[in-house]
């Protein structure tokens, strides 16, 4: 089962840290496909922007300047795969509604905005196999997700499989100043580590 208790990310501590051994392991093709996919948004995306907006379906998604750090995901994998996960999200929740978090009050899903809640992207991540053991090496294209402290914010970025020259890891995130590639924030939970292949979703 996995242990949810508190992973706590100091900068002296990254030695650590999983992703510090990324480079003994080596990148899957579809992850660098992905990495290079979120790495385009940089300088693109530029501010972030949590406001509730209604969304074409499929394919939806706020001005590209713009948005949250689960767009950066749903971008990424659109332009690495053509994989939709607004659409994808969407189906898995209105049939089996249940399975996924209530922590807003829905009692029905809602296409515009579903796709781009953390919880429920590890709901679905999960359902379709992709969860990992939480001390898996980082590869490039694994989803990592956090609960950044304090406020146990939740949070979800993509590993580069890549460290700096300090030794942390690299990642493509939007917390807070748009798209960028840098290390993750100092202090967090890691809640959820998962490696969704486009194998996993193609037939969805």
């Amino acid at each position: 089962m996995f242990d949810r208790r508190a992973l706590l990310l100091t900068l002296p501590a990254f030695g650590l840290f999983p992703g510090c051994r990324a480079r003994a392991t080596p990148s899957l093709d579809w992850g660098e496909k992905l990495v290079a996919a979120a790495r385009g948004q940089v300088g693109r995306t530029l501010t972030y922007d949590p406001s509730y907006a209604r969304l074409d379906y499929p394919g939806g998604d706020v001005p590209i300047d713009r948005g949250v750090c689960s767009d950066v995901v749903i971008r990424a994998y659109r332009t690495a795969f053509g994989v939709d996960l607004q659409r994808l999200v969407h189906e898995d929740m209105a049939a089996h509604f249940a399975a996924y978090p209530r922590n807003w009050g829905l009692k029905a899903p809602d296409r515009n905005i579903d796709h781009r809640r953390v919880p429920n992207l590890e709901t679905f991540f999960r359902r379709r196999g992709a969860s990992l053991p939480p001390d898996t090496p980082w590869r490039a294209g694994d989803l990592i997700t956090q609960r950044l402290l304090p406020g146990h914010y939740p949070h979800i970025l993509i590993a580069t499989g890549r460290n700096d020259s300090l030794g942390r890891p690299l990642i493509v995130q939007n917390n807070g100043g748009g798209a960028r590639l840098e290390p993750p924030q100092a202090l967090a939970e890691l809640v959820g580590h998962f490696r969704l292949s486009p194998s996993l979703v193609s037939s969805g």
